[in-house]
């Protein structure tokens, strides 16, 4: 199914007043039942999410697609017949627009670009260069790098600006896994969480926090992929803030989707813990910015019917970031960051944050890449490379 043409924005006026257009990455989602087939073939023919011999990819992928396109359009009947994501990002996008240009300054537009269904980087990067930017910044909504995700994305961003002859100068954010902001919003988020499930629980039963991210194949963490070692500094930020002494917490992995074996402990295998060890669980999408079939089925329906069998004695869900005041400052504080770097790959930090036997860090594996974009400056280059 096509998705309307994106609507092109007006072309910069002359002024002296310069123009930011902030690229919001995600991973989109059938905007309809009709569409659920073709984004799970998108999704499952990307080399970065199936790791097998190109020539075999187009039809494994395919077939991939084919057995989950049921059990996928059962999940998506539940929340309507299509994701949410696409609206929560724009809501977001919105949001963090309003904050930047209520600043003055620089003109700031947001664009969204989805990985796996529209509006996709051709469609976005056609729009960017109709606005006419004087500069690019591109923002995962992923809190964690991975191969898979932002670094997919980005690949994918640059194949289409190439496309779309988008030449400006482009930054992008790689993570924000330790940012002080993020990690405070999610603190806050999940204290409020934490509160209402204690005044709801017997005073006598335990309660353990439970922080999900999506799993990932355990040969492409050992391959080099940071994405585990962030949500751990992620979850190791949140509960330094919650103030809670001697929290019972754990980090695990949801979203399991191939026979091999994948990083742990799994969600579900926490689940049969808390059951066995008589404690209730708050669950926390610790890598999910947004709310969407992950969080509304797989957390708060698959996993709750899991966790009433298992007799768990209680089971809470803290919501994502979505469009929280303190998520969207902390994404405004990431634009003002990644602009005054003048790097073409920043971290929330600005180098790199990653350890260095975690090889396929985008400060090593992906840079190169980046500054080949057409329109990078030659000082942003050499600034990289030396911090790479």
């Amino acid at each position: 199914m096509d998705a309307p043409a994106p609507t092109v924005p007006a072309p910069a006026p002359a002024t002296s007043r310069k123009r930011l257009a902030v690229v919001l990455l995600n991973l989109g989602g059938p905007d309809a039942p009709e569409s659920i087939r073709p984004f799970l073939v998108n999704l499952f023919t990307d080399p970065a999410i199936l790791r097998v011999p190109g020539f075999i990819r187009p039809w494994l992928g395919r077939l991939i697609a084919w057995r989950r396109t049921k059990p996928a359009t059962e999940n998506y009947a539940i929340l309507g017949g299509k994701s949410p994501l696409l609206e929560l990002t724009i809501a977001q996008g919105q949001a963090l627009e309003a904050l930047l240009n209520a600043e003055g300054g620089d003109e700031v537009k947001c664009f969204t670009a989805m990985r796996y269904w529209h509006p996709m980087s051709n469609e976005t990067a056609a729009a960017v260069k109709a606005w006419g930017p004087d500069e690019v910044l591109l923002l995962p909504l992923y809190p964690q790098y991975s191969t898979t995700t932002t670094g997919s994305s980005a690949l994918e961003w640059v194949k289409a600006a190439s496309r779309a002859r988008l030449e400006v100068p482009t930054t992008t954010i790689c993570c924000f896994h330790s940012h002080p902001g993020f990690a405070s919003s999610t603190a806050e988020i999940v204290r409020e969480a934490w509160d209402k499930a204690r005044a709801e629980l017997d005073p006598a039963i335990p309660l353990r926090v439970l922080f999900s991210a999506h799993g990932l194949p355990e040969s492409i963490v050992t391959a080099g992929d940071p994405y585990q070692w962030q949500v751990e500094q992620t979850v190791a930020g949140v509960v330094a803030r919650l103030d809670l002494p001697d929290l019972d917490h754990v980090v695990c992995f949801q979203s399991r989707v191939t026979p091999q074996k994948w990083i742990g402990p799994s969600t579900e295998d926490e689940l049969e813990r808390a059951g066995h060890d008589k404690v209730a669980v708050l669950v926390v999408p610790i890598a999910f910015t947004s709310e969407h079939s992950e969080t509304l089925v797989e957390l708060d329906v698959e996993y709750r019917e899991e966790a009433e069998k298992l007799h768990v004695p209680g089971y809470f869900r803290a919501p994502a970031q979505n469009s929280h005041p303190g998520f969207i400052q902390a994404l405004a504080d990431l634009v003002r960051h990644g602009r005054a770097s003048n790097r073409t790959l920043c971290s929330f930090a600005g180098p790199r944050q990653c350890p260095k036997n975690h090889k396929d860090c985008p400060h090593a594996a992906l840079i190169a890449k980046l500054e080949a974009m057409p329109g990078t400056p030659p000082d942003r280059t050499a600034r990289a490379r030396t911090a790479a």
